[in-house]
């Protein structure tokens, strides 16, 4: 329970449904869904589509996504891999003769098929309630008629404007007059309102095939890209099996590689071995643990992770016991690695993320990406799609590694929706984004509330710190105290530039059939439940 004569705010509450989202228009717009009578796969991607143009530079139909869905709040959910895979001409070989080491973030190269539109069809088609026209209908007036810039977002677009000003296209749209747009100012996308406005009346296909697909592909290769027709014409989501594992007496439940979902739960399988339950939940005993954690495996995330129908990816292995107690050997409470030892080899890398429950208890863990703001920065001309740049986290001068650039391949991916089970009983949807902290930021939101028994706002409001790049950035939330401890642990400490993610989540009462809700204060979002 939180001290109410300090900064924060309460949970949302209520019995029937509950949506939290990074932006309250988009919650809004759930809310209103459910309360129509729509389930929670409805509510979700009316917010999606939402969110993919009221907040531009973490997402929209030129990216990918993950799901986990519990019908009816059973688990183990349903998995829905919903990101993008490399052209058929994306050789290792066409890279290598052209002497390119790594794929730029801005390159056409980076483009890989958007995967968002099709998994959202998917998941309508299969588990939905209603049309996709209809769901559609509040992103389209939005793109067309305009929508407020709200604060975190005019933020984030004002840091990008010499990337969008390197794009015709991009700078039109999204620097009018020159600049980004500020916080409190309308902003229209007319073109995305009409390629909305397609799929709504065509569904996939429009996306996929036809005029859109024209102009993406056009654009696309007129900067030196590989991606053709057949390529986005062939592309469809997959279901999957989710990968779990056991941590304070719950289930948690991650989508399986080529997302990161399986690094979350390596560092919940090292965090398991201490007893944090004892520590100070902002101090740096704490902090020191999760960085250790972190950066082990994510060693591992960057040796082994890859598309699992094109590499070997040991997940078993990674997950077992043994080997989780083998990490915690590594570790010195008090003391940070001073280097690295090398990955273990097997025995024989912004984003949305929005949560739904509704009245049955359907349960959608949901995110959203274009990964980098405003993702290549490459937007086309006619269709007004903004690009990803997932295919800059393929390995392209090392044909043996595992996440190697191929024909078809996806590529390692950050994005991860999370879930927590009881028994045979979704208790909690979650999710954290925020580019590579996700993995870190999952196992950080599941110990706060396992290990620190705070509620979900609580959770997510708690000062946050990611180890990345022998580097310990740390939000100002942390103590000076603390900070000064972690240095004189052996940590490289510096202050974040910009918070580290953002997240939502619902809690689930069986008993007392209430829903209990967070969202993010270092976004713009809202939790609404009734």
């Amino acid at each position: 329970m939180r001290d109410f004569q300090l900064p924060g705010r309460s949970p949302a509450q209520g019995a029937n449904g509950m949506a939290c989202t990074s932006h309250p228009e988009a919650t809004r717009v759930a809310f209103e869904v459910l309360r129509d009578g729509g389930n929670a796969v409805d509510a979700a991607i009316a917010a999606v589509a939402v969110l993919g143009v009221v907040e531009p530079q973490s997402n929209g139909i030129g990216g990918d996504c993950f799901a986990l869905y519990a019908p009816k709040g059973k688990v183990p959910p349903i998995a829905l891999n919903g990101s993008g895979r490399a052209p058929k001409a994306a050789t290792i070989d066409y890279y290598l003769e052209r002497s390119i080491p790594s794929i730029g973030f801005q390159s056409a190269h980076a483009v890989t098929v958007p995967g968002a539109v099709a998994a959202w069809s998917k998941l309508l088609k299969d588990h939905g309630t209603k049309s996709l026209a209809e769901l559609l209908r509040p992103a389209i007036r939005l793109a067309a008629d305009g929508y407020v810039v709200y604060s975190r977002i005019g933020e984030d677009w004002a840091r990008n404007h010499d990337k969008l000003s390197a794009c015709p296209n991009a700078k039109r749209i999204f620097l009018p007059k020159g600049k980004a747009p500020a916080a409190g100012t309308i902003h229209r996308q007319p073109e995305l309102a009409a390629t909305l406005s397609a799929i709504a009346k065509k569904g996939r296909d429009a996306f996929y095939a036809g005029a859109v697909a024209d102009d993406i592909v056009s654009y696309v290769r007129s900067h030196g890209g590989l991606l053709s027709h057949d390529d986005l014409a062939e592309y469809d989501a997959e279901y999957v099996t989710p990968i779990k594992t056991r941590y304070r007496g719950r289930d948690i439940y991650e989508c399986p590689p080529n997302g990161q979902g399986l690094i979350a739960l390596i560092i919940l399988n090292i965090l398991a071995g201490f007893d944090l339950e004892g520590l100070d939940p902002h101090g740096a005993e704490r902090f020191h643990l999760e960085a250790e954690a972190t950066r082990l495996a994510y060693r591992d995330r960057n040796a082994f992770l890859a598309d699992p129908t094109r590499a070997k990816v040991p997940v078993k292995h990674l997950l077992s016991g043994g080997y989780a107690k083998a990490l915690q050997g590594i570790i010195d409470p008090k003391r940070a690695m001073a280097e690295l030892p090398p990955p273990g080899l097997p025995e024989h890398k912004d984003t949305v993320y929005l949560c739904v429950v509704d009245k049955e208890r359907n349960a959608l863990s949901f995110i959203n990406s274009t990964f980098h703001n405003f993702g290549s920065g490459l937007c086309t001309p006619k269709s007004g799609v903004m690009l990803q740049n997932r295919g800059a986290s393929f390995v392209v001068n090392d044909r043996k590694h595992p996440n190697a650039i191929a024909p078809g391949k996806r590529p390692m991916h950050t994005i991860i929706p999370g879930m927590m089970g009881e028994g045979a009983r979704c208790v909690m949807p979650f999710g954290v984004m925020g580019g590579h902290f996700q993995a870190t930021g999952h196992a950080h939101f599941v110990t706060n509330v396992l290990d620190f028994g705070m509620d979900v706002q609580e959770a997510l409001d708690s000062p946050r710190a990611f180890h990345f790049d022998n580097v310990l950035e740390a939000e100002r939330g942390i103590s000076a105290k603390t900070l000064g401890r972690l240095v004189k642990m052996g940590h490289h400490v510096v202050e974040a530039e910009l918070p580290h993610g953002g997240g939502q989540a619902i809690k689930i009462d069986w008993k007392e059939g209430v829903l209990t809700g967070g969202s993010d204060p270092r976004k713009d979002g809202a939790a609404i439940g009734y």
